[in-house]
């Protein structure tokens, strides 16, 4: 399926993260082994770097508006495209790195503790991400009673919501939406600068403790009902009202 949410912001993420029991390992070889795989497949990804946090990162140019990105943390392997061409050009890298770490970094299925499946969006906005997120999802709900309180406005309105979307509450939604307004701005009336309004939505799947856990089943699903939410729910409900509220505070 092609990637028709660019249209719709400024900058797309497709990540996947699988998150890990046990810590995972720190050897040398080890590491390097299992980029080098990944860098096999996608040769672009030459960036290799380790933080403060002894994260691990191979990456792509980040500076050409698209990037794929893998990371090793202490307990979690992340994968990702920025701005994906389609969003089976990103699966199919989450589909290698959850076929290799059983191999190359002894995950097995005893010790994944939750697969995420995350479609995200950033909004460009130097205004008070605030007053946008209230306007655009709280203006019909019972916080915008609040708002009519003398002198009242929005500074701290970074909503984040988990349902349970099965009967054993093992699959998870969750949609988030940052700002990135300090709660200081709008005293000291300073715009936010190169700042963008955050939207994510996550399908988390936990194993059972009934079967073996299959990561690739797993993920195949988690993609289908990520899919299906975002058109069906999250994009009509969420994406198009901050999209709205965004294109009317521009033009005054």
């Amino acid at each position: 399926m092609s990637n028709s949410y660019s249209s719709l912001c400024d900058d797309f993420y497709l990540d996947m993260y699988l998150n890990t029991k046990l810590g995972l390992p720190r050897q040398r070889d080890t590491i390097l082994a299992f980029f080098e795989r990944i860098q096999k497949q996608f040769p672009s990804m030459g960036c290799f770097s380790r933080d403060e946090n002894n994260k691990y990162y191979l990456e792509e140019d980040r500076n050409t508006g698209q990037c794929r990105w893998i990371t090793l943390e202490i307990d979690r392997i992340g994968s990702g495209v920025v701005n994906p061409s389609s969003f089976e050009d990103a699966y199919n890298q989450d589909r290698l790195v959850i076929e290799l770490v059983p191999y190359m970094l002894s995950v097995n299925h005893l010790d994944i503790d939750s697969l995420d499946v995350t479609f995200a969006m950033d909004f460009d906005y130097a205004g008070s991400h605030d007053e946008v997120i209230a306007e655009a999802l709280f203006g019909s709900t019972a916080f915008n009673c609040l708002l009519d309180l003398p002198a009242a406005r929005p500074i701290a309105f970074s909503p984040t919501v988990v349902v349970a979307i099965s009967d054993d509450c093992l699959t998870q939604g969750r949609i988030s939406i940052e700002s990135k307004t300090s709660v200081y701005e709008p005293r000291e009336k300073r715009p936010v600068v190169d700042e963008a309004i955050s939207l994510s939505f996550t399908i988390r799947q936990y194993p059972s403790s009934a079967e073996k856990f299959d990561a690739l089943k797993s993920f195949e699903n988690q993609c289908r009902l990520a899919e299906e939410l975002m058109a069906e729910k999250i994009v009509p409900n969420f994406v198009q009202p901050l999209i709205n509220v965004i294109a009317q505070k521009r033009l005054t």
